[in-house]
């Protein structure tokens, strides 16, 4: 299989970069494929498997990272959302929804870790409490199940040490531990190709290659070009790009030209698409990013709550709240820190800057002592951050999912997923589905 050949070569190779120019691409080896998912996070890891599985598509994804969900993927709360906090028919609302139901059918079928613990959204004070009965609102007409409003005392009644005014408890949500949901969605005979291997290391380990899914890791598609109405993609070798000095555009080890083209780069999906000639630049939204730290609580002999405790939703998240992981362990975040001036590169290869700065704690104890006040001073520890591929800024009005298909770009065989933050884990075998409907013709 010519895909497989070419990209056991491209693996091994230990190219440098190079000057490019647009006029060159015809001297760069070029090659067909049938379905190219660029991105392995949880949402490509999801699409791949239902064009394998369900379409007989033979897929290759490509992704920058060494392995699969090292981005926003690996980076979140692990929480399965219920669908309350999204505009009814937005598909953040309808993706949710709909994915939360298949998310814990996959789970109990595959023996996925996860726990349906349920959550408390709490105001804490009288002016929250309108807002508060708004969530109860867009939750009911989203069609979430057994949301119901208490009091203050009735929340304290399940939560000892919570304190609130009212509380919205939503039972159907709950936990997971997505690293092996992603584990599991991959599929059985796992070929992959890393860099500085000759031959294909095959895993038996989840659920996507077993039906011709391949996964390209360490590789990366840095933009391409449209050619009577089909998009060739430029593919590099991650280290390559990584050791650009940016003087000149780095040629391409690959021409790939795909059939079907799904762009779920994540928090590069936008960069990418701009870099694309062709195609029209002015549909392409820009990007924002939001950093989120979390930290986990420490010197306790067990954990101060058993339901996911959220505060009303803040500019750019959903407020710094409490989560549990399949061990117990608490965890407080994330928080809001917007990012600017970050370049393609960075964006392609996840160069973020993901420490945890000690101090930053000082920012947390006073948001989560109106819930709970009696957290001990010293008590958080620093955990671990993340990124999320925002659509709209500081200040601005959230935003919903966009997928782009044929109908906006006029390109045959080419989606984009822009935006697909929280709930982006929960809508992953929803989004999968939607843009198997959208092949399925």
């Amino acid at each position: 299989m010519k895909s497989i050949k070419t990209f056991r070569a491209l693996a091994a190779s230990a190219g440098k970069p190079r000057s490019f120019s647009s006029e060159q691409y015809k001297s760069v080896p070029r090659e067909k494929a049938d379905a190219v998912v660029i991105g392995a996070g949880v949402v490509g890891i999801a699409v791949a498997r239902e064009l394998a599985m369900k379409l007989g598509r033979e897929v290759l994804v490509i992704e920058s990272g060494p392995t699969f969900g090292t981005g926003s993927s690996s980076r979140n709360s692990e929480v399965i959302h219920a669908g309350i906090y999204y505009p009814m028919n937005s598909l953040k609302a309808l993706f949710c929804v709909k994915g939360r139901h298949l998310l814990y059918k996959y789970c109990k079928e595959h023996d996925i870790p996860h726990q349906q613990i349920g959550k408390l959204i709490v105001a804490t004070g009288p002016s929250e409490i309108p807002k508060l009965n708004e969530l109860m609102t867009r939750g009911v007409e989203n069609g979430v199940e057994g949301l119901r409003m208490m009091e203050g005392h009735e929340a304290t009644q399940m939560e000892p040490e919570l304190q609130c005014k009212k509380a919205l408890l939503s039972p159907a949500s709950g936990i997971l531990d997505s690293h092996s949901f992603m584990l599991s969605l991959l599929l059985c005979e796992c070929t992959v190709f890393s860099k500085g291997v000759s031959e294909p290391c095959v895993y038996k380990k989840g659920e996507a290659e077993n039906h011709g899914a391949i996964f390209s890791y360490g590789t990366t598609v840095t933009g391409g070009h449209l050619e009577r109405d089909q998009v060739n993609l430029y593919v590099s070798e991650s280290l390559a790009l990584e050791n650009c000095d940016g003087k000149y555009a780095l040629k391409p080890d690959l021409v790939l030209s795909p059939r079907i083209i799904v762009n779920s780069a994540g928090l590069g999906a936008l960069a990418l698409s701009k870099r694309i000639c062709g195609i029209d630049n002015g549909i392409i939204p820009k990007p924002y990013f939001a950093r989120g730290c979390y930290f986990t609580l420490s010197n306790m002999k067990s954990p101060p709550f058993r339901h996911l405790i959220y505060p009303i939703p803040e500019d750019g998240g959903l407020g710094v709240h409490v989560t549990l992981d399949l061990n117990g362990q608490v965890r407080f975040g994330p928080d809001v820190e917007w990012i600017d001036g970050v370049d393609d590169v960075s964006s392609f290869l996840n160069l973020f800057d993901y420490s945890v700065p000690r101090d930053r704690a000082n920012r947390f104890y006073p948001e989560i002592r109106r819930y709970y006040p009696c957290l001990k001073d010293g008590s958080l520890e620093p955990g671990y951050a993340g990124i999320r591929p925002k659509l709209s800024g500081p200040k601005q009005a959230s935003t919903d999912f966009i997928i782009q298909g044929e109908d906006d770009h006029g390109v045959p065989g080419l989606v984009n997923l822009f935006g697909i933050e929280s709930p982006g884990l929960t809508s992953s075998m929803a989004i999968a589905e939607h843009i198997l409907s959208e092949f399925d013709r």
